[in-house]
């Protein structure tokens, strides 16, 4: 059987999940609404439920109520006009005002489907999953977009960039800040640092970075290619003024990433055990360490006295 990409893909295919969730529930309430009598669309029912609930009301008080823009809910009120349900209803003292409430035929329908159609939806949605908790996950979602809406995210529109000659000052300066910091500059730090294109990007690596919207360019992360298919992955760090924020972790997982979008089979990385945050990150995201790496690899650096390879989902 043919995987289902879009499942595959997981929380990136998120919408087009729910979407296609939507048709298919859709598609078998209008079928249902049909058996019941009802001749109106699923996505008609809600501006129904909203006028036989609260009564007449302007479109503009509809877009609010519905939670959808002003042209959808023109469309929809115009469908049921002409379907018989719903009517324009002038109001006292202002002529150029109109309510839009159900007609007769209107509240016909809505009593059909209260009495006849909702409780058989409803039995039938709740043997497929467990509603209460699907609902409170959705109004959760819901109101976690409405304060901050998914281009804004993940902490306030953090963004990932790809190398490029411009970028480069950014490499060497928030990676001479850690390492001078904790440790010294070796010749190897240098000349990756003075030359990431050369050094790093033109045989085949790559080098990312994390923007925040305020911040600028706060991280950034390189893959070097050591191998076939093998890469190390090298010069991780996060400017000061961004620590707190989970910049590192979002770079971390988006070089894995990329790490096996270009073909890794094997990638590990060596470090000092005084980067004791750096490793718990490292541990967190599928690293696991590597006492036989160590041996082979670890006179790459003076400082160094930590292996990991990686081990997490990527990696089969």
């Amino acid at each position: 059987m043919a995987d289902d990409m879009i499942a595959v893909e997981g929380a990136v295919m998120l919408g087009s999940r729910l979407k296609r969730l939507a048709e298919r529930l859709q598609s078998g309430a209008e079928l249902i609404a049909r058996d019941c009598g009802l001749d109106t669309q699923p996505s008609e029912m809600a501006m129904l439920a909203a006028l036989d609930r609260a009564g007449a009301m302007t479109v503009g008080e509809a877009t609010v109520r519905l939670g959808i823009s002003q042209p959808a809910v023109t469309r929809l009120v115009r469908q049921l006009a002409a379907a018989g349900l719903v009517e324009a209803q002038a109001v006292a003292g202002d002529r150029r005002a109109r309510r839009i409430g159900l007609t007769p035929r209107g509240h016909e329908a809505m009593d059909l489907a209260r009495t006849v159609m909702w409780p058989r939806l409803q039995a039938a949605v709740e043997e497929l999953c467990d509603v209460e908790v699907l609902l409170r996950e959705v109004a959760a979602a819901e109101t976690a977009l409405a304060a901050a809406p998914l281009e804004h995210r993940p902490q306030g529109g953090l963004a990932i960039r790809r190398f490029s000659d411009e970028l480069a000052p950014h490499f060497d300066r928030i990676n001479r800040e850690w390492i001078e910091d904790m440790y010294a500059l070796e010749q190897l730090d240098i000349d990756q640092l003075e030359h990431p294109r050369a050094n790093i990007v033109a045989p085949g690596g790559d080098i990312l970075f994390v923007e925040d919207p305020r911040l600028g360019i706060v991280g950034t992360c390189g893959l070097l290619k050591t191998g076939p298919r093998e890469f190390e992955l090298i010069k991780m760090g996060v400017s000061r003024a961004a620590r707190g924020r989970k910049a590192g972790e979002f770079l971390l997982a988006a070089t894995i990433e990329r790490a096996f979008a270009m073909g890794a089979e094997r990638l590990f990385l060596l470090t000092n055990s005084k980067s004791q945050a750096a490793i718990h990150l490292y541990e967190k995201l599928g690293f696991v360490h590597d006492a036989a790496l160590l041996a082979s690899c670890g006179g790459e650096y003076e400082r160094c006295n930590v292996a990991m390879r990686y081990r997490g989902p990527l990696a089969g």
